[in-house]
This record gives C-alpha cells, sequence and structure tokens, in this order.
C-alpha cells in the first residue's frame, strides 16, 4: 500500500486532533489517520498529492497503529 504522508496545518481545530496531531496519513482509498508520531520504514520519497499543489512524503508499506502512543509504523513489505 502506497501512504500519503503531510504535516496537520489545522491541528488542534474541532475534528483535526490535538495540538500534538502532527501527522495526517492518507491510505490508497484517500482514508485519513491522524498521529503523533511516524516511524518510516519502508521506501519513502517527496511527491505533489493529487491535486498538484501540496506536498506529501510517501510511504510504500504496511502501518500498523500504536493507539497507546498515537504512533503510526509503516514498514517495507517483503515479497517472496
Amino acid at each position: 500500500m502506497i501512504y500519503r504522508i503531510r504535516f496537520n496545518k489545522t491541528r488542534g481545530n474541532p475534528g483535526r486532533g490535538t495540538v500534538d496531531h502532527v501527522w495526517r496519513i492518507f491510505d490508497e482509498t484517500g482514508k485519513e489517520t491522524l498521529v503523533k508520531h511516524i516511524e518510516l520504514h519502508g521506501v519513502t520519497r517527496g511527491a505533489k498529492d493529487p491535486s498538484g499543489v501540496d506536498w506529501n512524503m510517501v510511504c510504500e508499506g504496511e502501518m500498523s497503529l500504536d493507539r497507546n502512543t498515537s504512533t503510526a509504523t509503516i514498514k517495507k513489505v517483503d515479497t517472496i
């Protein structure tokens, strides 16, 4: 799966997480996840978002969430 990662410019606003939720992660379906921390262990690069206006980090892999620490970890998927 490919994830687009953006800084949360609206953090702290209603429905946008706390001021500590600094990352917005979008999966390929457009589902958004707000987190405080990210760990990227997959292939990562910069890319423009689909509108062509803002920049994202794009990471390929499989995401897991630690809800206790609000950390998203994206790891490279090994293919055999």
